[in-house]
This record gives C-alpha cells, sequence and structure tokens, in this order.
C-alpha cells in the first residue's frame, strides 16, 4: 500500500481527480450566481409622492392622495435598483379634463419596460372646481373663564381685521367661522395682545382646507374690573342758617363709574353725596367727596363740584289785623311773619345724621299774633320751632313740628308736620 502512494501514477491520477473537482464546482457557483443575477423578484416601495398636473391658478382639485404603495416585479437587479434610486414619478395628468368628477388612472414615468408596476391605488375620484378667493372678516375668540375675579372683556379685535381666503368655490361657499383664538393663564386682569392662527371652519366646526393670507393675526383682548354707572344722589346735611332759604343743589355731573364685585355693584340704586349747608349765607359752589361703597373698589370720580343756590328770607312785615276797624288810629293788634324758620331736630345721639324731605329745605314759615306794641319787639330767635325724633327709625319719618314761644302772643306754622329722614349711627 505504501508503494502505491508512492507511484508516479498514483500522484497524477488523483492530482487529476482534484483538478476536476475544482472545476466542477467552480462552474456550479457561476451557474447559481446567473440564475440568481437573472431571476426575477417582487417588491414593495411604500409611500410613493403623487404628483399632480393641472392649472393651479384657477382651478382647485381634491380626491389626490398625497402618496400610493407601488408594487414593482422584474428582474432583481432592476428591482433593487428602482428601489433603491426611486428616480420614478408617479403622476396624474389633469390637463385635459373640464371642472366635474372624474375616475382617472394614476400613471408611472422613468420606470424600466422590463419591470411591471401596480399601483395601490391605481384609480382615484377626483373632483376638478373653481379656484376662487374672499375677503373675510376674523372673528376674534377668548375663554372669558381666564380672567381674574370680577373682571370682564370690554372689547376683542384683530389686526389685520380682514383675511384672503383661496380655494375650491364649494369649500369656500361652505364657510361659517374664521377665527382666532387666544389663550393664557389664569387670572388674567389686563389688556394683552397675542399672535393667533386664523382657522376656517364649516357649519360642523370641521376645518376646511384653503389657503390663508395672512395665515397668523394679532388679537388683541381688552379688559377691564366689572362697572356700572350709578346716579348721585345730593342730600342737604344741617339747617341752613336763620334767614336763609336753600332754593337748589345742582350737580357738576350726575351720574359716577363704581367698580367691583359685581353682586355690590349690581345692588347700588345710587350715590349719597351730603351737602352741609348749616354755614352758607349765600349762593356757592362746594366741592365734595364721592364715597366709594362699601364692598366696592373704587369709583370713576373722586369728587364733583355742587351750586348751591341761597337767598336770603323775606323781609319781615307787619300785617294789619283784620279785626281792626276801618279809620281806626291805632292797631291794638298785630300779626307779624317770620319766614325761613329753621326746624330744629330734637332727641338724635350726637352721632346720628338727618336730613330733610319735605319741606327739603328744613324751613318754615311762623305767623306770630299779638298787641302790635309786643309784637314789635320780636325776633324770630324769641321761638323755638322743632320736631322730637327720639322714637324715629331709621328712614324717613313723619314729625309733627312743635312750637315754644311768650305766653301773651299765639302762632301758626306753614307745615304742622315735616318729613325727616333720619340716618343712625
Amino acid at each position: 500500500m505504501d508503494k502505491m502512494m508512492d507511484s508516479p501514477w498514483f500522484l497524477r491520477i488523483t492530482a487529476l481527480l482534484l483538478a476536476m473537482l475544482l472545476f466542477l464546482t467552480i462552474k456550479s457557483d457561476e451557474e447559481n450566481l446567473n440564475a440568481a443575477t437573472n431571476g426575477n423578484m417582487t417588491d414593495i416601495i411604500r409611500d410613493v409622492p403623487v404628483e399632480v398636473y393641472y392649472d393651479d391658478e384657477n382651478l382647485v382639485v381634491t380626491g389626490v392622495p398625497k402618496t400610493v404603495d407601488m408594487t414593482i416585479e422584474g428582474p432583481t437587479s432592476l428591482v433593487q435598483s428602482a428601489k433603491q434610486l426611486q428616480d420614478f414619478t408617479v403622476f396624474v395628468d389633469l390637463r385635459t379634463l373640464n371642472m366635474d368628477e372624474h375616475n382617472v388612472m394614476l400613471q408611472v414615468e422613468n420606470v424600466s419596460d422590463k419591470l411591471e408596476v401596480t399601483l395601490d391605488p391605481s384609480y382615484i375620484e377626483v373632483n376638478i372646481e373653481e379656484k376662487i378667493t374672499r375677503e373675510m372678516r376674523v372673528d376674534a375668540e377668548f375663554n372669558e373663564r381666564l380672567l381674574a375675579e370680577n373682571f370682564i372683556v370690554t372689547g376683542m379685535k384683530t389686526d389685520p381685521e380682514r383675511v384672503l381666503i383661496t380655494g375650491a368655490r364649494s369649500v369656500i361657499e361652505s364657510i361659517s367661522f374664521v377665527k382666532a383664538t387666544v389663550g393664557g393663564e389664569q387670572g388674567l386682569n389686563k389688556t394683552f395682545t397675542q399672535e393667533a392662527s386664523v382657522k376656517v371652519l364649516d357649519k360642523d366646526l370641521s376645518k376646511l382646507n384653503v389657503t390663508i393670507e395672512p395665515a397668523q393675526v394679532d388679537v388683541t383682548i381688552a379688559m377691564e374690573e366689572y362697572s356700572r354707572e350709578v346716579p348721585i344722589d345730593l342730600r342737604q346735611i344741617g339747617p341752613p342758617k336763620e334767614g336763609v332759604v336753600i332754593n337748589d343743589l345742582t350737580p357738576s355731573f350726575g351720574y359716577v363709574r363704581v367698580y367691583g364685585n359685581r353682586a355690590v355693584v349690581d345692588a347700588l340704586d345710587a350715590i349719597k353725596v351730603d351737602v352741609d349747608v348749616s354755614k352758607l349765607e349765600e349762593s356757592k359752589e362746594l366741592t365734595l367727596k364721592i364715597p366709594v361703597p362699601k364692598g366696592a373698589s373704587r369709583v370713576s370720580e373722586s369728587q364733583l363740584e355742587v351750586l348751591v343756590d341761597v337767598t336770603p328770607a323775606p323781609e319781615e312785615e307787619p300785617v294789619p289785623d283784620e279785626s281792626a276797624q276801618a279809620g281806626q288810629t291805632e292797631v291794638k293788634t298785630t300779626a307779624r311773619e317770620f319766614a325761613g324758620v329753621n326746624v330744629e331736630v330734637k332727641g338724635l345721639a350726637e352721632e346720628d345724621r338727618f336730613s330733610f324731605t319735605q319741606p327739603d329745605s328744613g324751613q318754615v314759615l311762623l305767623t306770630v299774633k299779638g298787641e302790635s306794641s309786643y309784637i314789635d319787639t320780636l325776633t324770630a330767635s324769641d321761638f323755638q320751632v322743632y320736631v322730637d325724633a327720639s322714637a324715629a327709625e331709621d328712614g324717613e319719618n313723619l314729625l309733627d313740628v312743635t312750637v315754644e314761644g311768650p305766653g301773651n302772643v299765639t302762632w301758626t306754622v306753614s307745615s304742622p308736620s315735616v318729613t325727616v329722614e333720619v340716618m343712625r349711627a
């Protein structure tokens, strides 16, 4: 056996066999490679963009998908190259079609004719419509629940106020709302401006596919504390001086705006401003402070001017006694009138306040009768005219007028009773 293996012929035959085996192996690999190179394969290219050819200056097209899936089948090398390069184009050409609905086929260009191409979808329903542009007003929108307590929105505006909206006629005609919405943090209490996107919606609040110019606007939300105009109510305080008549009180304005809690402000009927006339002797313009009602935060004006119209009381003239006989040389009985006599209010504490409602001047006419020689010596200060308010309640009270004076004369007053508004502390 060892001798056979060492034989030259044995070595030659073995080498030949190995060479043939190597040849056959290489031949088989080449055939397999050629089979793989020249065989077919199928692959899917997903989300291929779709180009649309149409008159985009005057028309609008709807119904064209943004992308499609493309299946390609053919030689493996071509399939792999097409998938890698993607230098083909999927398109739909609508330039020869009129305005209407159409069922059209998608097409592919720049693909080897050795490849079989299938598109999903391959046919689409498109709608070709006239493109129109309309100018429309933009409405600002804001959630008022973001406002601080007792604040209200006083105005909303956009800049610009109108925008140009372009789209298919049917879409433009379906527009119900053009809005720009702004927001913010809770507790807003001052006017602000914010940029916002313009939204175009139909009646169902669905967003419409349109072009908006400009697409952004500035929205200004004006706000202030809740307020309401309330009338001024002038109240005469203190009796006028003797011999002085208060004719009228005229304020420089009749209303003031009150700010604050809505419930407090809405409950106000008027703001009472006291006018002290006890020291006036002639007409005068007074500057008075306007009080801030309890529960309110402020008033629009802190003070007002009040013109007080004052005139002196009429001259006191003796009135002949009606019982005097004609031609009599001496008048034994005389009647005198004291005009503008102040009615004093008794029975109130120092801190209590009051004002006269009827008569609002708090004065009466006092007529005194007696012997002329005695009557002529009297003055209004010899009589005390007053009402007793010790049992009066807060608000208006009808009180009887009491007169005290010399015992040898009689008297009457023009108002046996007066109405006094009492404000107890």
